[in-house]
């Protein structure tokens, strides 16, 4: 089933363009900033979450006011959770008259978040830690302003052993765990430089020290220390931060592997993870909402100026296709057309491994993200069995055999046949939850509808990727035996899974692929245990080349093999164990041709066919397999 180890996270950034008097006398409410990030959230929260952080970055604080807050919560339902309690908040202070909604001036003295800046990170982690300190956005505190970073992204860095081994060098001491410390600490490194060096100048110039804070903020370079932080790193991301002063940033990846959208207005600026959360919170056009270079940063100063330089240099375009297959929300325009492509191209390999008998066929879809995929299945199927009546009855026609029971056995009958045969009765994501639980819940997830498919049917079910195939065999499988067809199909919309993510899914570990674990006995079937050191040995020679000039030394497991030989593998280790059904499985994976095709413009596809865009990946994979072999776990790159 679709359940990678980590889900990437979602991120959310709204700016007001305005004072908070302007939203207080239009939309008669402080909290219209507020409520926008809320919804902002909301419209990701598809993606699930262990976790939520909010944030808010004020303006122009008095001194000895509160100018930066964070709220941080891994609650059961904690986007609600951390809401709700900030509403009832406001409520409490309004009922008790320390806040007077109409007055921007009490709002913003008296409520945490009634900052200018604000933003929101939905966490999605399935390793790590587990409490409220591992959730964005991670904060630096100083009393300075212009030394203060609240940071926050969706990402993952491959050498962030390397820049922490790059701050000790400095002298620093890095707490390590995770790589959102070590970008917080890398930025915050330059920008102390940058904020002492602006000191010391003005300082040794004689200016009053009450005018120094004023003077820095004004000549802060923020482009030059993002510049300066990214030029080591190595992974996908799109981070956003806001410093004390007021100044904010928000970067994407020099590939783009990370999306980052954006919209502005003369209210707003805001940035999201997908583009359609920003289309409807803002009531937008698709053409309004923009999407943020590779390699570029936006930055909004505290004086509200808005600019979008590069920092880094151009690089090949490489976004997840993972956010196509099955991460962003279905209903934007192009990934809504895409996904019903990749449900159509998997036709001809469905209709053969039914033998194109549709009468003996029943069709649906699980989990519930697959459902666009499987209208793309469906009208594919249909369009197929169309253009095959065509056929039939212009022969019949040119034949002389043209009568109504040849209408009726043509047109009535052997018409793909569409249900919903699983329900899922737990509303959780069962790839949320930590291993120890996993198997239990998963094996209650769903139920069937009952004697909707018949004994010498065919079951074909699409999937939207198919990594560990654990939840396949433990539960699904299993619950789908119970419907006695003579034959299971399962169809994943993404090709095999051969190759660990480290860009910020994070399925770093090859022994939980299934398309690894099969090709490992075929090698073991035929007697090849040899290759298992041969590659051992390879990857570990890889490493000790400089970084640009590796190569994956993995891609050696599956040269013998066709796709369709790992695929049978993968049937025979995902079959059901301890069920009374005896019927046949098969696995069906689309093809990394049929991937391209159906997805419009560049694709990075490093899961699928290794081909890593940066040398932190090529570096992942070989020490993935070192760990794999060794019989290590964890992930391929280290904090």
């Amino acid at each position: 089933m679709s359940d990678p180890l980590h889900h990437e996270c979602g991120i959310a950034v709204v700016r007001l363009r305005k004072p908070i008097s302007y939203y207080i006398e239009k939309y008669g409410t402080p909290l219209w900033g507020l409520n926008k990030l809320f919804l902002l959230m909301e419209k990701q929260r598809n993606r699930g979450q262990d976790g939520i952080g909010i944030g808010s970055c004020k303006l122009n604080m008095p001194l000895g006011q509160q100018y930066i807050n964070r709220r941080r919560s891994v609650e059961n339902d904690s986007l609600s959770h951390i809401f709700n309690k900030e509403i009832k908040s406001f409520n409490k202070l309004t009922r008790k008259g320390i806040i007077d909604p109409k007055s921007a001036e009490s709002f913003k003295t008296n409520y945490d978040f009634s900052g200018e800046i604000l933003m929101g990170h939905l966490r999605y982690g399935t390793s790590g830690r587990f409490d409220s300190s591992s959730c964005h956005p991670y904060l630096r505190r100083s009393n300075w302003p212009t030394r203060t970073l609240m940071v926050q992204g969706n990402f993952n860095m491959t050498n962030a052993g390397e820049l922490n081994r790059k701050m000790i060098d400095r002298g620093q001491h890095p707490v390590f765990g995770t790589d959102t410390q070590t970008v917080l600490e890398e930025i915050g490194f330059h920008l102390d430089e940058a904020h002492t060096n602006l000191y010391h100048e003005l300082r040794d110039q004689g200016m009053d020290g009450k005018e120094i804070p004023k003077h820095i903020s004004e000549r802060m370079d923020l482009h030059g220390v993002i510049s300066e932080s990214a030029q080591a790193w190595d992974g996908g991301y799109a981070i956003c931060g806001a410093v004390g002063n007021g100044d904010m940033f928000v970067m994407r990846d020099p590939r783009g592997i990370r999306p980052c959208s954006y919209y502005i207005d003369d209210e707003v600026i805001a940035f999201s993870s997908e583009r359609v959360p920003l289309m409807t919170v803002f009531e937008a056009s698709k053409e309004d909402v923009k999407e943020l270079d590779p390699g570029a940063c936006t930055i909004v100063t505290h004086n509200g100026d808005i600019s979008t330089q590069r920092f880094h240099q151009m690089e090949e375009y490489k976004p997840c296709s993972f956010e196509r297959i099955y991460f962003s929300r279905g209903n934007d325009p192009s990934i809504y057309r895409e996904r019903k492509a990749m449900g159509a191209a998997l036709v001809d390999q469905v209709v053969q491994t039914m033998d194109g008998n549709f009468d003996k066929a029943v069709f649906s879809f699980i989990p519930n993200t697959a459902e666009t995929a499987y209208y793309g299945l469906m009208d594919g199927l249909r369009l197929f069995r169309r253009q095959e009546v065509r056929s039939e009855l212009a022969e019949a026609l040119e034949n002389g055999t043209l009568d109504a029971q040849m209408l009726d056995d043509v047109i009535l009958k052997n018409w793909p046949k569409a249900e919903k045969v699983t329900q899922k009765d737990i509303k959780m994501r069962t790839f949320i939850s930590q291993e120890k639980g996993r198997a239990q819940l998963v094996s209650h997830v769903y139920d069937i509808a009952y004697d909707v498919v018949k004994p010498d049917d065919v079951l074909v079910m699409l999937d939207d990727s198919i990594v560990r195939g654990t939840t396949l065999k433990k539960s699904i499988l299993k619950i789908l035996s119970r419907t006695n067809p003579r034959k299971i199909v399962i169809c994943s919309t993404a090709p095999q899974i051969r190759y660990p993510d480290c860009y910020g899914i994070d399925m770093s570990e090859l022994g939980k692929f299934i398309a690894f674990n099969a090709t490992v006995s075929l090698h073991r079937k035929n007697d090849n245990e040899a290759i298992f050191k041969e590659i051992h040995e390879a990857c570990i020679a890889e490493l000790k080349k400089p970084a640009a000039e590796r190569t994956n030394q993995v891609k050696r497991l599956y040269k013998g093999f066709t796709t369709e030989e790992i695929s049978a593998e993968v049937s025979k280790l995902v079959y059901p164990e301890g069920v009374e059904w005896d019927g046949e499985v098969e696995i069906i994976f689309q093809t990394i041709e049929n991937l391209h095709a159906s997805i419009k413009g560049p694709c990075g596809d490093w899961y699928f066919t290794g081909d890593y865009p940066t040398p932190g990946g090529m570096a992942t994979v070989n020490v993935a397999y070192i760990n794999w072999f060794e019989g290590k776990t964890g992930r391929g790159y280290e904090m």
